[in-house]
């Protein structure tokens, strides 16, 4: 009989403790750039649900992403390791080893208690096999295995962990079923699962919008007519037709943030707000590509560069945390931290086990508006297309070199403050330049699938 009582009693404490968890929810846009919101300065689209995440939690000012394009960048989340060390580096035929390598952040939540699960565009490869999101520790998925497909807004198929969906009436750029709808069938579906279930859970919603093609539901096009200086669309590729591309952009915008507050509604209906832990950023700067352009729109805000560069356009992004009586509302923090902190600080908050080898530092100190934080004494980034390219962030210095694949050009070297990057002062700090040269030689370590020596 005493046994019983214990088992029943150790039963009912690990209960408990499990239901104590938070649930966690990790919104990502594709391309959205880091002026692209009403909380980080937009003046012409609307992002009241995102603003008001913003105004209701944590406003981070120099958060990082992974990389400056798709796979790479969510590799390092998914990871916690910076692209001098994660495998998938580049965009291209990779998807992520087997476990026990490559352990993803998913994998180590399980470990946890969450059960865990990705919506949208698959972040364990650029292409990847069906099921592979489910052998990196996602019990979930639902969406893109391949980012190539993940361009169209009318896909013919996505999967269903390892079943695909078949979409007959959808031709990429036209159809019946837009895909954001099923995304949130999907999430909405699976968080009345998860409220049922009462086990905590990891959402990681790995959303399209905006990255071209330029496709949105006219409701959302509407609402920009006409208020938006129309331009024509530029160079598209394969991406869609589009005869109003401002106002197209914007509408997907706001169709991402009306995304967001039917979740932040969906959580309060189910009772699930106060103990859910929603986190907001995007992938890397935002793009000009299938007509449109970053400067339509201000889309890098005060930041150099866009998508595919390493300036800060290219890397910086915003990113809000949502925790209601956890962590203090109306807050902002210019923390240095990136997308390879992520997986730490989870793992501090849920008591998880981070793999070994990571570059993460968990910014949890700084969410809970604690102290005891911890610092990088360095970001890094590589980049293996145009030209190639590296960069390193300290607290007070940023340097760029430029056409690795011809041995590297000249280190530029801006001022830490120096957002815009205006002004390159290489040559009034050589031993500054020469420590980043020694920074980017540690950071680095040899490719099998990607490396500077093949394009020389």
């Amino acid at each position: 009989m005493m046994k019983k009582v214990l088992f029943l009693l150790v039963f009912a404490v690990a209960g408990a403790c499990a239901a104590a968890k938070p649930n966690i929810i990790y919104i990502l846009a594709d391309d959205l750039g880091y002026g692209d919101l009403g909380c980080y300065g937009q003046q012409e689209i609307q992002t009241p649900n995102i603003d008001a995440l913003c105004r209701e939690g944590m406003k981070f000012t120099n958060h990082h992403s992974g990389s400056t394009v798709c796979a790479p960048s969510r590799s390092c989340l998914l990871t916690g390791q910076h692209t001098g060390h994660t495998w998938v580096r580049a965009n291209g035929n990779f998807q992520m080893r087997e476990d026990g390598e490559d352990i993803t952040l998913a994998r180590v939540l399980k470990s946890a208690g969450y059960h865990t699960a990705m919506v949208g565009k698959s972040g364990t490869g650029c292409n990847t096999d069906p099921g592979h999101a489910n052998r990196k520790g996602f019990d979930h998925f639902f969406g893109f295995n391949g980012h190539g497909a993940a361009h169209h807004y009318f896909p013919p198929e996505v999967y269903r962990n390892e079943q695909p969906v078949k979409f007959p009436n959808n031709t990429k750029h036209t159809g019946d079923t837009y895909i954001h709808d099923e995304f949130m069938k999907e999430i909405m579906g699976y968080l009345d699962g998860r409220a049922k279930d009462g086990r905590p859970f990891f959402l990681h919603y790995a959303a399209l919008i905006p990255h071209a093609s330029l496709v949105a539901p006219e409701e959302w096009v509407a609402q920009y007519r006409g208020k938006v200086k129309e331009e024509k669309q530029g160079a598209r590729g394969g991406y869609a037709k589009c005869d109003e591309p401002k106002a197209t952009f914007a509408g997907m915008v706001s169709r991402l943030d009306w995304e967001v507050g039917e979740i932040m509604n969906k959580l309060e209906e189910l009772g699930m707000a106060e103990n859910t832990l929603v986190m907001f950023a995007s992938d890397n700067g935002p793009h000009s590509a299938g007509g449109n352009q970053a400067e339509w729109f201000n889309s890098n805000g005060d930041l150099r560069g866009e998508k595919r560069d390493l300036f800060e356009g290219g890397v910086r992004v915003p990113m809000i945390a949502h925790w209601p009586g956890r962590i203090p509302a109306g807050t902002t923090s210019d923390h240095l931290s990136a997308f390879w902190d992520v997986l730490p600080t989870l793992c501090e908050l849920t008591g998880a086990k981070p793999p070994k080898n990571i570059d993460g530092i968990s910014f949890l100190p700084t969410l809970l508006g604690q102290g005891g934080q911890g610092r990088h004494d360095y970001l890094y980034w590589e980049f293996y297309e145009k030209g190639g390219k590296r960069a390193a962030l300290t607290h007070r210095w940023k340097a760029v070199q430029l056409n690795m694949f011809k041995g590297g050009d000249p280190v530029l070297l801006f001022a830490a403050a120096d957002r815009a990057e205006e002004n390159n002062v290489a040559s009034s700090h050589p031993e500054v330049v020469a420590e980043f040269l020694e920074i980017f030689n540690e950071a680095h370590s040899p490719s099998p699938i990607v490396s500077w020596k093949k394009k020389k």
